[in-house]
């Protein structure tokens, strides 16, 4: 697991050629009132394929900007952003993210909001293989007695819980997370990030 002590703009190993995520002399400037506002500057990194990277830094020093542009949200003002030598340009169904504010349909089940994730990813899948596929990540996460739970009738880890399935069902090659646990309690907040992190031993996505 690399830890990233806010955003570097050194340039990390391996070489790009052999990385998985390659960022390569990223900014992003946004046009003020004020004039010209600089969230991220000449940052570089590689990441290796199902390698476990945190990337940490005081708030507004631009972590949610660059998974942004990971993720295909947003696009950087210079430099690249490519997985597997292809860059990014949109949202991808290879790239994943889970949110902070849990983004969970609230008329939707746990089930239901996991398996609207897979339907659009695997449409050509039966409806047994879809199902298969979102008992599955439920499981994973601990919610299978959950499943037919409402977000409204769950706790605050529990709806993180399927938020994680959700992203994990659709089989990306890369999970984002951005700030997950944040709202969260202390103890639920550990508790989640033990089992993120099993998660990613057993199944070793980016």
């Amino acid at each position: 697991m690399q830890i990233l002590d806010s955003i570097s703009s050194k340039p990390t190993s391996p070489s790009k050629s052999d990385a998985f995520l390659v960022i390569d002399q990223v900014s992003k400037v946004y046009n003020t009132a004020k004039g010209e506002y600089v969230v991220l500057e000449n940052v570089n990194l590689q990441v290796q394929e199902g390698e476990f990277i945190c990337i940490i830094g005081h708030s507004g020093c631009g972590k949610s900007t660059l998974l942004n542009m990971v993720a295909g949200f947003n696009q950087p003002t210079t430099g690249i952003v490519s997985v597997k030598g292809q860059t990014i340009t949109e949202p991808g169904p290879e790239r994943m993210v889970v949110f902070q504010n849990y983004s969970l349909l609230p008329w939707l089940t746990a089930k239901e909001n996991i398996q609207l994730g897979v339907e659009s990813v695997y449409p050509d899948k039966s409806a047994a293989e879809q199902i298969e596929i979102v008992n599955e990540n439920l499981e994973l996460v601990g919610l299978s007695e959950a499943a037919n739970k409402k977000p409204a009738q769950l706790s605050g880890g529990m709806k993180q819980r399927v938020s994680i399935a959700r992203a994990l069902a659709t089989r990306p090659q890369m999970l984002i997370l951005d700030e997950p646990f944040g709202a969260l309690d202390p103890i639920t907040r550990e508790e989640l990030q033990e089992e993120l992190l099993n998660i990613w031993q057993d199944h070793r996505i980016t």
